[in-house]
């Protein structure tokens, strides 16, 4: 069954690596926060990965609705909010590292 969630795995290796690793556990960081981001983080809670989201180590930008502009820090700060707890313990770099 191939989920929306796990379109981020589609047509790569990328699961098959990880499984043949025996790797349970992801750190992820990039671009966009509001897409590939929060697709990724996504599915690999669905695919049973346990993820920490570096947060200040993942960028987005603006997105306009209508007419109304929604600034990069206020969509990064959405996503980070809904992903953390429930698909992912998002965290800063400093607090990762330590």
């Amino acid at each position: 069954m191939r989920s929306i969630f796990r379109i981020v795995f589609f047509q790569t290796e990328l699961l098959s690596r990880l499984k043949e690793a025996d790797v349970t556990y992801l750190v992820v960081c990039g671009a966009m926060s509001h897409m590939c981001i929060d697709t990724t983080v996504r599915a690999a809670k669905e695919l049973g990965f346990t993820s920490t989201l570096i947060a200040d180590a993942c960028a987005t930008r603006d997105l306009k609705l209508k007419d109304e502009i929604l600034p990069a820090y206020v969509v990064h700060s959405v996503f980070m909010a809904a992903l953390d707890g429930m698909f992912a313990n998002v965290m800063t770099t400093n607090e990762y590292i330590s």
